[in-house]
């Protein structure tokens, strides 16, 4: 089965004024995928701004577990259009249930104080085997999902980590292909990949113990310009896990170091019952 290019899955169809519908596209899983939904709310929200406005932040739940044979429809809300920031809410829909939604605000180009963290030390994804080239089944078929992006994770004992953290995760990923130059266009893949590998970072501390894993809520900040189609690391870790749910983060440099993003999500990592095949389901209830 050929899966969607990027392109397609952020391709929305314009059914109403501030309504978008998503297509159905290949998939492997038994409920849609997270960062699908994400990203193409993030596209419903930029439709509605003007030029002059980039996302710097979005906010998200996922509700329900959607169903990837049926499209989904987006209801955007214009919650405020200021001169400097604009906000938009964003419902998506199947069957008429709400099964994400999402808050994102936007801003203009100002001046104002620049640093940021040194990118960690880490083992060049030049280096490292891309994951669909491995003989290890397990670790493959989970990823035949996103085969159109190239993801590698470093192996634990190339992990230059800390002691002071609980459960950390190094990740390189891009996009195969080369995509447009509109960076809208890539802040809105990162939003899809961003949802792929992040929950992974809590089980790195628990390797023998099998859990459900699903995400919960997913929040966003875009910093500075970057392309999905070269290197990103995201850096990740678990700094707390507990009552069935573990926070993650995740800090998203480009292959010069620069910081281009920061995600937080919780995630449901319940164990006690069955574990579900299909490991990125939502939650139902």
């Amino acid at each position: 089965m050929a899966m969607a290019m990027i392109e397609e899955i952020l391709q929305l169809e314009a059914i109403e004024k501030d309504i978008y519908r998503g297509h159905v596209h290949p998939s492997f899983l038994q409920r849609t995928f997270g960062g699908q939904v994400a990203g193409q709310s993030l596209v419903s929200a930029t439709r509605t701004v003007e030029d002059r406005f980039r996302v710097h932040s979005l906010h998200g739940y996922f509700l329900r577990g959607g169903n990837p044979k049926e499209p989904t429809v987006y209801l955007v809300d214009r919650v405020r259009d200021g001169r400097s920031f604009c906000t938009r809410r964003v419902t998506a829909i199947q069957d008429g249930l709400a099964i994400f939604t999402m808050s994102a605000s936007f801003h203009v180009e100002d001046q104002g104080y620049e640093h940021q963290d040194t990118m960690p030390r880490v083992a060049r994804p030049e280096d490292l085997p891309d994951l669909l080239d491995s003989e290890d089944s397990d670790l493959t078929a989970p990823y035949r999902e996103w085969e159109n992006f190239d993801v590698r994770i470093v192996p634990r004992d190339q992990l230059i980590g800390s002691r002071d953290l609980a459960s950390q995760q190094q990740v390189w990923f891009r996009y195969r292909n080369r995509l447009p130059d509109d960076q809208v266009f890539h802040v809105c893949t990162l939003a899809y990949m961003s949802d792929m590998t992040l929950l992974g970072s809590a089980k790195v501390a628990h390797p023998d113990e099998d859990a459900q894993f699903a995400s919960l809520d997913h929040a966003m900040w875009f910093m500075r310009p970057f392309r999905a189609d070269e290197w990103l690391l995201y850096d990740q870790t678990s700094p707390s896990a507990g009552g069935g749910r573990a926070l993650t983060q995740g800090r998203i440099y480009d292959h010069r170091g620069v910081m281009v993003a920061a995600v937080t999500q919780e995630g449901l990592t319940r164990t006690g019952r069955e574990v579900p095949k299909d490991q990125h389901a939502k939650r139902d209830s």
